[in-house]
């Protein structure tokens, strides 16, 4: 079927994954290094917003934000649904001053396939996460936030 003029398919999109609830997916191939999303974040910045936050369902969805990760930042767009991988496809930079995560190919990433991302730092990093990992990777660390 050809595709109508007036519409066109998304690069991005939402949907389940095997072990991990939902995911974000590509919807087209993606380059090492092009950008795939900026999202814009809302920053929380009182403890007692993040305790209140860490009581409800966005306790899993929230970032750390600034240099000492006082402050915390709900990512819009998808941000906040890309899961974690000790094997990501994709890099996340947290940019404080302009408050927005940029998401961007760490390696070539094909249509169809989920988006990953490290969340303990860089693509490289084996920090431990704070939550049970669904599925066990080569590396795997465990560890409490």
């Amino acid at each position: 079927m050809e595709q109508d003029s007036g519409t066109r398919a998304p690069a991005l999109y939402v949907g389940a994954t095997e072990r991990r609830g939902r995911g974000v997916f590509a919807g087209r191939d993606f380059t090492i290094g092009e950008e795939i999303e900026v999202c814009p974040v809302i920053i929380l910045e009182t403890t007692e917003e993040r305790d209140h936050i860490d009581r409800t369902r966005l306790y899993h969805y929230y970032f750390g934000w600034g240099e000492d990760d006082t402050r915390s930042a709900i990512a819009l767009g998808y941000g906040s649904l890309y899961n974690h991988s000790y094997l990501p496809n994709a890099d996340h930079r947290l940019d404080y001053e302009h408050e927005i995560i940029r998401i961007t190919a760490y390696r070539p990433i094909h249509k169809g396939e989920e988006i990953t991302i490290n969340y303990t730092g860089t693509p490289e990093s084996r920090e431990a996460v704070w939550f049970p990992l669904a599925d066990e990777e080569p590396g795997s660390c465990r560890g409490a936030k």
